[in-house]
């Protein structure tokens, strides 16, 4: 690893250029990416009653959501949050000079993690946003989180959560099994001969990333801290147990193209 003095720095440039790919290898696996992201906006504007919300985004990555969600809600303030070195830096680089975005290195296992989040005293969250991350977090995991988040938001705010959430295989076989195969055909006809040379996937783009010098220090630190753990959280009934079991309202999903949903849970 070179010097931190010989390193370059990332610029916003840079920066951007990268988060543009995270966002395309993404859409590898989720071609409705951004009807997702957009119908989850749509349901934190139509919720919040305000044009200048206080949102919470877990897992937030490098900001993908973040700044879709300023983009439509330029008074709202939006706290990303993250535990993965990698993607803030990129994130605080490209979007520094964006009004009301700030991001938060936090684990969202580690106990007492909201006050360090630096949220105003006696100004309630709308919002809790996130998409694609939190199925990393076990049941046990989730259920922490969860009450945790009743204990934060406003009554009547909503936590939303875009995934692809996997029906139970012991009580829905069946159901189970289609979800699968249309995901797979689904793959099938994007791309018939494989995507290999025809786009980025996951595993291309960060062995890119790992040999950007201006982001050593950043991947040094993801490979120490194990950033990503193994969960159950993929199984759409551990969320929704787990919120209802945490005092939400109503739990439903509002949003859905087989697998892929935006679930949400009504403080």
């Amino acid at each position: 690893m070179p010097e931190l003095k010989d390193r370059p720095e990332l610029d916003a440039a840079a920066a951007r250029d990268w988060i543009d790919r995270w966002d395309r290898q993404q859409e590898v696996y989720m071609p409705d990416r951004e009807d997702r992201f957009t119908a989850l906006i749509d349901a934190v504007e139509a919720s919040a009653g305000r044009p200048d919300p206080l949102i919470l985004d877990l897992g937030c990555g490098p900001g993908s959501l973040a700044v879709r969600l300023l983009a439509r809600l330029p008074g709202a303030t939006v706290v990303g949050v993250d535990a993965d070195p990698v993607t803030l830096a990129l994130g605080r680089a490209a979007h520094a000079d964006l009004p009301g975005l700030r991001f938060v290195s936090i684990d969202l296992r580690a106990a007492g993690w909201v006050a360090r989040l630096g949220l105003p005293a006696g100004c309630p969250v709308d919002a809790v946003v996130s998409t694609t991350a939190l199925h990393w977090l076990s049941a046990a995991e989730l259920s922490d989180l969860y009450a945790t988040l009743a204990g934060v938001l406003r009554p009547g705010g909503v936590f939303l959560d875009g995934d692809h959430f996997r029906q139970d295989q012991a009580s829905s076989p069946v159901l189970a099994r289609l979800d699968r195969v249309l995901e797979e055909r689904e793959a099938q006809r994007r791309y018939p001969d494989g995507h290999a040379g025809r786009a980025e996937d996951w595993d291309q783009w960060w062995q890119s990333v790992a040999a950007d010098p201006a982001l050593a220090e950043a991947v040094a630190e993801r490979e120490r801290g194990h950033v990503h753990h193994g969960s159950e959280g993929s199984q759409l009934a551990t969320h929704t147990a787990a919120l209802r079991a945490a005092g939400f309202a109503e739990v439903g999903t509002l949003w859905q193209r087989g697998s892929s949903r935006v679930l949400c849970g009504v403080r």
